[in-house]
């Protein structure tokens, strides 16, 4: 089929039919999916409910701060990641962890 030679009217005939096909095409492949879906599953022994609900999420709490800055106590640090930039200044002015500990 050449297209240069097709009307206006045949294009828009055939651009209806390549859009009602790519339509049923889509139905089609989800349906496969869905099936596919559903037997691995249960070949696992899920259920449906099994594969939709979500899986518990671990809360975790916050971890406690374990040292302040003499100061300015607003500011803490859990003693956990990378040393907060007044926690340096301190050790370099010659304190210990343990002086800055709560």
């Amino acid at each position: 089929m050449e297209l240069l030679n097709l009307s206006l009217a045949e294009l828009q005939a055939l651009l209806n039919t390549v859009q009602a096909e790519i339509k049923h095409r889509e139905t089609e492949e989800k349906a496969n999916a869905k099936k596919q879906i559903l037997e691995l599953a249960k070949s696992y022994g899920l259920s449906l409910d099994d594969v939709l609900s979500k899986a518990t999420v671990a809360v975790r709490k916050p971890v406690e701060a374990k040292y302040k800055n003499p100061n300015d106590e607003s500011q803490t640090w859990t003693g956990r990641g990378r040393k907060p930039a007044w926690v340096q200044a301190q050790l370099d002015e010659g304190f210990s962890l343990e002086d800055l500990a709560i």
